[in-house]
């Protein structure tokens, strides 16, 4: 079973994250902070991780660089409310797979989701 892991600061993104994507058949985790994810990420090696670039306390950009040290394996997309092209552009060069803006477009996440886990599946 693929597993995902949800991290945001806001609780209800990671709810509604979850809700969607178990009914879709992935085992999924969520995370409220980036210290959070790295703890998740080193326990459960997802094998997606849907990361939030702005939190508070450690943020998208330096959680991205820890994930990648534990595990340069596992797919990262980038969640942003803000569209910040140099922010999304670091991203990608640090190792992120992808990038999409808040509200969450399900459809776009499930066809991004699709396309990272075939990639990693062969």
């Amino acid at each position: 079973m693929i597993r995902i892991l949800a991290v945001d600061d806001e609780v209800e993104v990671c709810s509604m994250v979850k809700l969607y994507l178990t009914k879709k058949g992935y085992q999924v985790f969520t995370a409220n902070s980036g210290e959070d994810a790295i703890k998740i990420v080193k326990e459960e090696r997802p094998h997606l991780v849907l990361l939030d670039i702005r939190m508070p306390g450690m943020g998208g950009i330096e959680t991205l660089k820890q994930i990648k040290e534990a595990d340069k394996e596992i797919g990262v997309i980038m969640v942003t409310a803000v569209k910040d092209e140099e922010t999304a552009k670091e991203a990608l060069k640090l190792g992120a797979d992808d990038y999409i803006t808040k509200p969450v477009n399900l459809k776009y996440l499930d066809d991004v989701l699709m396309v990272k886990i075939a990639m990693m599946t062969g």
